[in-house]
């Protein structure tokens, strides 16, 4: 990965040199951030807002495999999933802190790699980086992401607040982080068969980056926020579709009718989902990792957001009784599951 050349051991700084040297360029932005790295333990003050706090743990060869991810888009990633989880609860993420877990194979240039990632995302998102951790790790590398944030009182959304008869939205589009892991993965493979043949990712840029460099839907929130819009429930779409609307539907007590031919999917995602032996639907709703807003909203609410392209109705909120069913463009009725859904399988 590095030349000797270029190689630091992170002996060589110890765990509060290393610290100082990976955290010394992040500045503090907040007026809530009172103290930030240098103590102890940080200090915040939100005064009367709604405190949102949720963690994420990344594990090397289960969350992410280093043979095709860049240590800075990890450094990204790590962030991006974490800040999702407060924008999922229409709060604004304002802090985080980071762990990380590192093996004798990491020199210090691989860790700067990985901070800057971490740097980029809290530049572009307002993020303060306040306090984390670092430990030696015989398991490989780990990073976990504690992020923070802030709502309105009122303004909090939850993901049992599904009532019958609400809209069923996502934003964005659906499925393109997944088929860019396949085409990764095949790539992958290709290599290992055959070292001298170059990767060929041309013309996937849109879904590789929806893998490797996801972005947190802040801009949703603010959206619905000048919309005078206050979903009645809201989950982010980490582990696909299928599996975060039966979450609100589980944790609401209600149903839901989804509506296939209303799914969000980009051109690319759907012709390269085609090339590659999979139906652009099942990626849609069992792929994971799009990091969009899935949220439900009054009826009264459809007028301030119908025009809004970035924002899909893919059904409605039932009652419990009716079950969680999607209609195919067929107008065939399926059963909504989680994982394992083959009814839809050419």
């Amino acid at each position: 990965m590095f030349e000797n050349k270029e190689r630091t051991e992170l002996a060589e700084l110890g765990e509060f040199g290393l610290i100082k040297h990976l955290t010394d360029n992040f500045k503090v932005q907040h007026q809530s951030s009172i103290k930030g790295i240098g103590d102890d333990a940080a200090v915040l003050n939100f005064e009367n807002k709604e405190v949102l706090i949720s963690t994420d743990l990344l594990l090397e060869g289960i969350h992410f495999d280093l043979a095709y991810v860049p240590l800075m888009h990890l450094g990204y990633k790590a962030v991006q999933v974490n800040l999702s989880d407060i924008y999922a609860m229409n709060g604004i993420a304002t802090q985080i802190t980071v762990s990380i877990g590192l093996s004798s194979k990491f020199p210090l240039e691989a860790v700067e790699e990985i901070y800057k990632g971490i740097h980029l995302a809290c530049d572009k998102f307002n993020i303060d980086l306040i306090g984390g951790d670092t430990s030696s790790s015989k398991q490989g590398l780990v990073i976990s992401v504690t992020s923070i944030g802030h709502a309105e009182k009122g303004t909090v959304c939850y993901r049992n607040g599904a009532q019958e008869g609400d809209l069923l939205c996502v934003s964005g589009d659906l499925g393109g982080a997944y088929v860019g892991l396949q085409i990764l993965e095949r790539e992958k493979q290709i290599f290992l068969e055959n070292p001298n043949i170059q990767p060929d990712l041309e013309g996937k840029d849109y879904i590789i980056e929806r893998q490797l460099k996801p972005e947190g839907r802040r801009d949703i929130v603010d959206l619905l926020a000048q919309m005078n819009i206050v979903p009645t429930s809201m989950i982010d779409v980490s582990d696909g579709l299928a599996s975060e609307v039966l979450h609100i539907c589980q944790q609401s007590d209600k149903g839901v009718t989804l509506y296939e031919e209303k799914f969000p999917i980009d051109p690319m995602t759907y012709q390269t989902a085609r090339e590659l032996g999979l139906d652009p639907t099942v990626c849609a709703l069992n792929g994971g990792e799009d990091y969009e807003l899935l949220f439900t909203i009054k009826q009264a609410d459809y007028e301030k957001l119908k025009h809004d392209v970035d924002i899909s109705i893919i059904g409605h909120i039932t009652e419990k009784n009716a079950g969680c069913k999607m209609i195919s463009k067929s107008n065939v009725v399926h059963e909504l599951k989680a994982q394992g859904w083959n009814a839809f399988k050419l």
